[in-house]
């Protein structure tokens, strides 16, 4: 079943379906998350099951604030709608409707790898693959212009054939990439966010690779590497502190130590890290140690 990224399944009373578009029938809402709320619905065109997320804006928002994101979130998903990778999770349609964007998709069946690693870590090689996925499914948007923005792994769907990266460019609108600490409104998930972001420059590709590296280290380690008691203390340990050295990465550690430099210029590329995975799948006496398709979520050891 499809779950909201990062969400938690909604009981709510009932009501008479909605038709949206004059064509998805709202069926029942699925998750709710910080950006919005999941429907699972019915499309009467083409008879078939999709998500509908419906995109809430920040009340804060201006109202010129809040034409300008409604008019970049519509604009950014358009771009994702033409992505074409079976690691991005694949937009239908872009609607707008009640003053807000609603983006329909494909109805991934598959669990979040938050939620897989809430039982504990995964073995390296579950994680190399799912990696491998992640990294191929931005080199494909960073190549089309399209930044994450808010890569993590409540963002990441494994499914018996797929990992599915969802939430292309509908995080973040990048009038408000810039200085997040100073202006209130922290954009993208704290303990993911790159030093730069931090800093107050813009999300990039190099940003969205820090973040993936987050990802796996807390994937191979079973914690958060700039977990703390509060939000400042997060911020300072993402400039100032490295990951606490690892326990069970181990093949996988020089990839993680490259994504996560400090230094934006000196950060691994996806180019880098994909190599880097490649000849670990390939070299001497490792054919076959992970996977091409994603493991079962088995628990590390």
């Amino acid at each position: 079943m499809f779950t909201a990224p990062g969400a938690v399944r909604l009981h709510m009373p009932e009501h008479p379906p909605r038709l949206l578009a004059g064509r998805y029938v709202l069926q029942e809402p699925l998750g709710e998350g910080g950006m919005g709320v999941v429907w699972r619905a019915h499309d009467q065109l083409l008879h078939r099951p999709v998500a509908v997320k419906q995109v809430q804006l920040r009340n804060a928002y201006a109202p010129p604030e809040r034409a300008a994101a409604l008019r970049r979130t519509l604009r950014e998903a358009r771009l994702a709608a033409q992505l074409n990778h079976p690691g991005v999770i694949t937009v239908h349609d872009v609607v707008e409707e009640d003053g807000l964007p609603w983006i329909v998709m494909e109805l991934v069946r598959g669990r979040s790898l938050g939620h897989a690693i809430q039982d504990g870590p995964l073995p390296e090689a579950a994680v190399a693959a799912i990696g491998t996925w992640v990294l191929e499914a931005l080199s494909t948007a960073h190549a089309a212009g399209i930044v994450h923005r808010d890569v993590k792994p409540a963002n990441i769907l494994i499914t018996g054939e797929r990992v599915v990266l969802t939430d292309f460019g509908l995080s973040v609108p990048a009038t408000h990439a810039a200085n997040p600490t100073g202006s209130g409104r922290l954009v993208g998930t704290p303990a993911y966010l790159a030093p730069e972001r931090i800093q107050g420059e813009s999300a990039s590709a190099a940003s969205d690779l820090w973040a993936v590296g987050v990802t796996l280290y807390q994937a191979a380690e079973g914690h958060q590497p700039f977990a703390r008691d509060d939000l400042p203390a997060v911020l300072s340990a993402i400039l100032h502190q490295d990951p606490p050295p690892p326990r069970r990465l181990n093949r996988l550690a020089p990839l993680v130590t490259g994504l996560t430099r400090k230094q934006r210029s000196e950060r691994w590329s996806a180019a880098d890290a994909l190599a880097y995975l490649n000849r670990l799948s390939r070299g001497p006496g490792r054919g076959g140690w992970f996977p091409g398709q994603p493991p079962g979520v088995t628990r590390a050891h």
